[in-house]
């Protein structure tokens, strides 16, 4: 077969836009409205109905090759915050070990959301947290990480609480990242 360079280019563009579908990359972002929070999540992100009356949206990540379980978001609003930022995210530093069985290291930092301040959290090991809120049954997944985000808006926390297999976590950073640039928090 004689090649040319058009058609090796065009060979070229099929293949990056065949990869780029794959990766969701062109899908455009859902919009999230959650009781007076709402944000841009990326298209590929799967919303589906909240498997529980305390959660206010549930979105799935698929896993990337290497990882058995997606990842999930889930948002959940608390009138009267449920405790100081602090007082969440050592709680949500309390669901993870390191190889030695202790907390492992959190990142905690300040961004800016469209119109609120938001309180950025990360940490990565074993996942061990009660499978439902209250249950004695614990979950045990090594290499998990989470990605959580915190608005205090008047007398309401939001919390969105991201949690996957690490692979699937790093690939779905990004667009955690620009989900809490979206954030929006409407006037009460």
């Amino acid at each position: 077969m004689n090649w040319t360079k058009g058609s090796i280019r065009v060979v070229g563009l099929v293949a990056t836009a065949l990869v780029l579908g794959s990766l969701g990359a062109n899908e455009p972002p859902q919009t999230i409205e959650a009781r007076g929070l709402s944000f841009e999540a990326p298209g590929s992100w799967k919303a589906s109905r909240p498997r529980s009356p305390m959660r206010l949206a549930q979105l799935s990540v698929a896993p990337v090759k290497g990882d058995d379980e997606p990842a999930e978001l889930v948002v959940f609003a608390f009138p009267g915050g449920a405790g100081t930022i602090e007082q969440n995210v050592k709680r949500w530093q309390s669901q993870f070990r390191d190889a030695d069985g202790n907390p492992p290291r959190i990142e905690s930092e300040r961004v800016k959301g469209k119109n609120v301040e938001v309180t950025r959290v990360e940490t990565a090991g074993r996942y061990v947290a009660p499978e439902t809120p209250g249950s004695s049954k614990m979950l045990d997944k090594p290499n998990f990480r989470l990605l959580g985000a915190i608005v205090q808006a008047g007398t309401t926390g939001y919390f969105l609480k991201m949690i996957g297999p690490d692979k699937t976590m790093i690939e779905a950073r990004p667009g955690f990242d620009q989900l809490i640039a979206s954030i929006k928090v409407s006037e009460e």
